[in-house]
């Protein structure tokens, strides 16, 4: 009886002690900080919605957004006229015309996408614990007689030909660049000079240049690739005439990627997308090719993405239709990005280069607006005015190539010391490496 007595009281004892953990994690500013809004906190998501609610109808084309019924969502919503065509593969019912969105996990995001790399490092992975066993293995499509990454050499010469030991690119590297789809309505205008015109291009998969370059243009400094033009790298290389082509793959690695790397001449340097998570929002090849370019441009603009009013079906330039795209929600979600001032979109219905966006937020409420997303969020650094706390606080010391970083631009330059080379807290450090396993500037 006593020793059920005892037990009983260890299970209790062991339950209070767990409960009371919990609470001091919780009230643990450093562990799980709890944030409350301040009215202009509450002011600034209110301006942001009104601003952003102007732009989008100034700017949508039809299109109309609404606020939720908290600080953070909204809605776009298509005319009521529009015709849907797109078909969900499993239940077939077709594409709706509003999209729910959440603009302070987007000002929040895309605030961490433009000072982050994008481009995965062995930095990287050698900074996650257990990183070798766990993340690279993800990262390895067909590594099974790896042992799971625990032999970290053999786990090296499979990740070797696509992994650098520092990132290649930085934010704030590039002043403009362009992202072009592949969508049909870049036949309908000839873009092709204009595009030629911007410092960086970023091309998608197999979309080629020759034979459309009035349309799209020539030029191309990169080119995001998913799984399956992963799996052609050979035939990938030959649409650029320069082969000079950076290609970034978004998907894992394969062994029919690395034997082609090997066995063909490629020259291309190839990188594997690190990339942020955006949740259920707009997905594919285009969003990770913004996403890769506002990572490094103080200027994104895009073409071939767009469905404007009037569509019939979605279209490639150089194809026939393809299924599988959500032309609509893709649509929305790029004209909320527009709206927030992260790109400018450009298409047969704005041909205009120079159209001023309208209503688009000021810097000071997107800045606001970041603080109160971060705090509601309880996001690394959230509160803070400077926009690189996040990843200011974050730092792991590796040999850079000097002479690689002694060539960028001042911006450049500056958002490095800033974001990478501070000394760091390190105490804040731990933490965010216990509880958040996460690394924004690497």
């Amino acid at each position: 009886m006593r020793v059920l007595q005892l037990g009983l009281f260890l299970a209790l004892a062991s339950g209070f002690a767990a409960i009371s953990i919990y609470i001091t994690g919780l009230s643990d500013p450093f562990v799980y900080p709890s944030y409350h809004l301040t009215d202009e906190d509450t002011q600034a998501l209110l301006s942001l919605h009104d601003t952003f609610q102007k732009c989008v109808t100034a700017n949508g084309l039809g299109l109309k957004a609404t606020r939720g019924t908290d600080y953070c969502q909204t809605t776009i919503s298509f005319p009521s006229d529009t015709i849907p065509k797109w078909r969900d593969p499993k239940t077939g019912e077709l594409e709706a015309l509003s999209f729910d969105f959440n603009l302070c996990e987007a000002v929040a995001t895309w605030e961490q996408v433009r000072n982050s790399t994008t481009i995965l490092t062995k930095e990287f992975i050698d900074s996650l614990p257990n990183g070798w066993e766990e993340y690279a293995w993800r990262r390895i499509n067909k590594g099974i007689q790896l042992n799971h990454c625990e032999n970290k050499t053999l786990c090296m010469e499979k990740l070797s030909l696509v992994l650098p030991e520092t990132p290649p690119y930085f934010p704030s590297q590039f002043r403009r660049c362009a992202v072009i789809g592949n969508s049909g309505d870049l036949l309908k205008t000839k873009f092709g000079n204009e595009i030629d015109g911007y410092e960086v291009v970023i091309r998608e998969n197999g979309a080629p240049t020759q034979n459309y370059t009035d349309y799209v243009g020539r030029k191309s400094t990169f080119r995001l690739l998913n799984r399956g033009s992963a799996k052609a790298l050979d035939k990938v290389v030959e649409l650029d005439e320069q082969r000079k082509e950076v290609l970034i793959i978004k998907t894992t690695v394969h062994d029919i990627m690395n034997k082609m790397i090997r066995e063909v001449p490629i020259k291309n340097p190839v990188y594997l997308m690190l990339g942020a998570s955006f949740g259920s929002a707009a997905k594919g090849t285009g969003l990770k090719a913004l996403e890769f370019a506002l990572s490094m441009c103080d200027s994104v603009d895009m073409y071939g993405f767009t469905v404007d009013p009037g569509y019939k079906e979605w279209t490639r330039y150089f194809s026939e239709s393809r299924q599988g795209h959500t032309p609509l929600h893709g649509r929305a979600y790029y004209q909320m990005m527009e709206c927030l001032g992260l790109i400018k979109i450009h298409s047969p219905m704005r041909a205009d280069l120079n159209r001023v966006v309208k209503w688009v937020p000021s810097h000071h409420i997107i800045r606001a607006a970041r603080i109160a997303s971060e705090k509601l969020l309880r996001r690394v650094g959230a509160g803070s005015e400077d926009p690189l706390a996040a990843c200011s606080i974050i730092k792991k010391q590796v040999k850079r190539n000097l002479n690689a970083v002694s060539k960028l631009r001042k911006a450049a330059l500056d958002h490095l010391r800033l974001c990478c080379w501070e000394a760091s807290n390190p105490m804040i450090y731990k933490i965010i490496r216990l509880f958040t396993f996460s690394k924004l500037c690497h």
